[in-house]
């Protein structure tokens, strides 16, 4: 069964276009990245596929139940928004015992367990908390009753860079016991961690879903060499653009990475570089075509 699977879902603000025509499957125990600029429409998507907006159009089921009717599963799902409002004069400790008791559940050591895993005070009221802090009571409340389908949107956005990463190791850990993590970003570096899959959103419409291994093993990488003269080779499949400056070789090489690790262990050099795209540039690539 897939986690999520809509088709043709579709969601229109008069005539402006929150999203348009998004079919997707998503498999139950799979990172699947949500990428896209500010705009794009992955907020619509996500709040959609939640029941907290209703479609214009197409449909939508999360573990087979249809998203217009999903009372009976939203309790297997996870949400952190990226901003988050809460009770201001409760405590972090207070807000999650209530969440808590949402789901027949009041278990004080789990919460104290990752508070004390993601450093948040349980004590201080929220109102005293700064926005990293209350990102992290989000982060609390999304993760405490377990769910089988975690729903991300900019979730590292108020987290220092040591929070983000213990963010991800956790993640990371959440998903080898099964959980499915669906991951809306702009920040292409996490996506390109976290995510096995990705969809390009663009104007509210997919552009592309690429496999993340695939697509990084297929891109173009930049080599630079450095001999101690300039000196003839024997060219190899891939080989494109090749330039000499000097003692120095440069060009383009697209295919499995061996035939030119094996080609360079046979060359007398001083020097070597080997650059690759990262996700930024290579997505930069669909939004500019």
């Amino acid at each position: 069964m897939n986690a999520i699977e809509t088709h043709h879902l579709t969601k229109l603000y008069g005539e402006h276009v929150g999203m348009k025509n998004v079919s997707l499957e998503i498999k139950e125990g799979e990172v699947f990245g949500f990428v896209g600029p500010n705009g794009a429409g992955k907020s619509t998507m996500i709040r959609t596929l939640l029941g907290l907006l209703h479609p214009t159009s197409g449909t939508g089921t999360l573990f087979g139940v249809d998203i217009t009717k999903g009372e009976n599963v939203r309790a297997r799902i996870g949400y952190l928004p990226s901003e988050v409002n809460y009770y201001e004069e409760m405590s972090s400790m207070e807000l999650l015992e209530y969440h808590m008791r949402f789901y027949g559940q009041s278990d004080r050591t789990k919460i104290e367990a990752l508070a004390d895993y993601f450093e948040l005070d349980l004590h201080k009221k929220i109102t005293d908390l700064s926005f990293g802090n209350k990102k992290k009571c989000a982060i609390l409340q999304t993760l405490l009753h377990d769910p089988d389908l975690l729903i991300l949107d900019e979730p590292t956005s108020g987290l220092d860079p040591l929070m983000q990463n213990r963010f991800f190791e956790h993640l990371e850990e959440r998903n080898k016991q099964g959980t499915t993590i669906f991951f809306s970003s702009h920040i292409l570096s996490e996506v390109q961690r976290m995510c096995n899959r990705a969809a390009v959103i663009k104007a509210g419409e997919i552009i592309a879903i690429e496999d993340i291994g695939e697509l990084m093993a297929k891109q173009v990488k930049r080599v630079r060499l450095k001999y101690a003269q300039k000196t003839d080779f024997e060219k190899i499949d891939g080989m494109n653009d090749i330039h000499w400056h000097g003692n120095k070789l440069g060009f383009n090489y697209v295919g499995n990475i061996h035939p030119l690790l094996n080609w360079l262990q046979s060359q007398d050099l001083q020097d070597v570089t080997l650059e690759e795209p990262d996700l930024e540039t290579i997505f930069m690539n669909y939004y500019e075509r």
